[in-house]
């Protein structure tokens, strides 16, 4: 998840830069483009079939997934960095408020409220480095920001179950990159008419996009099909350091104290939900394919 994290911050720099050039479902569409290969490559060196017995559970994982991504590049497009940055994360507040409402629908699942408080407290230090701010003009985007969030939390529900089925990580990101192809082109095609032409600097930009996010999405799904998602949930808030850092190096953002409390309690609340799980979990049993591998 950490390693997670760091790449999908650098590719939230390339898409913001790539934002300039190309519309969000067109990036969707080429990020989907290099994951499929990748994973197609990638399976057939580690002897994992593509051929799945739950179809049903992948177009559902794929659905949300693709339409969350949509909505973040939109508004990683349109909104200030850190907002964007900020309304995406809230989908691990969504998915502990998910996890909670269906413990209440079952009756027989409990939560650890201390991992539950270790989310929101690294929810804390997110607002804390980030301090988003929205304008009159920006709510549509602001709205679309907020609904990648709860759908991403959806999407890594599903990722967890598909991963608790047996299914190996490279099949799933598969077939999320093929989702996220044929979905990108089908709304390139219906708002844009065309694909945009390409520079050597945008191509580089949108190849960047796919390769850093398809080896962070195989990272994650591997997190969520081994580890518990309000674990997962908790640590994925170093994204936000990574951010941070970045904005530091490449646009001269000043360290306040604001951001260095922010940063400290990210981290304090990334070890503690580390520290529950070992204490009231006994380990998850390995799965197919572990991406430190290749």
């Amino acid at each position: 998840m950490v390693l997670a994290t760091f790449l999908f911050a650098t590719m939230g720099v390339c898409v913001k830069l790539a934002s300039e050039f190309y519309a969000a479902s067109e990036i969707v569409m080429y990020r989907g483009l290099v994951g499929a290969v990748m994973m197609a490559l990638l399976s057939h060196r580690h002897g994992v079939g593509l051929k799945t017995r739950l179809p049903g559970m992948h177009l559902w994982r794929s659905i949300s997934g693709v339409t969350s991504l949509c909505l973040w590049f939109y508004a990683i497009g349109k909104l200030p960095l850190a907002t964007a940055m900020t309304l995406n994360y809230m989908s691990s507040v969504w998915m502990g408020l998910f996890l909670l409402g269906g413990a209440v629908l079952m009756g027989a699942q409990r939560l650890d409220w201390r991992l539950m408080a270790a989310v929101l407290l690294g929810f804390a230090g997110v607002a804390l480095i980030l301090r988003p701010t929205l304008d009159q003009q920006q709510l549509w985007y602001g709205l679309a920001g907020l609904l990648s969030g709860m759908i991403a939390a959806m999407a890594y529900l599903q990722v967890s179950a598909l991963g608790r089925a047996g299914e190996p990580e490279l099949r799933v990101v598969f077939y999320f990159s093929v989702g996220s192809c044929v979905a990108g082109a089908a709304i390139t095609g219906a708002t844009q008419g065309g694909l945009q032409p390409h520079t050597p600097w945008g191509a580089a930009l949108l190849l960047a996009v796919g390769v850093l996010a398809t080896t962070a999405q195989v990272c994650l799904t591997r997190a969520y099909s081994i580890g518990k998602p309000l674990v997962n949930a908790c640590l994925q808030y170093l994204g936000i350091v990574f951010s941070f850092a970045y904005g530091m190096l490449l646009f001269k953002d000043p360290l306040t104290w604001q951001a260095t409390v922010g940063m400290l309690i990210i981290i304090g609340a990334g070890l503690a939900a580390t520290l529950l799980r070992s204490r009231v979990a006994p380990p998850a049993k390995d799965s197919q394919f572990n991406p430190t591998e290749s």
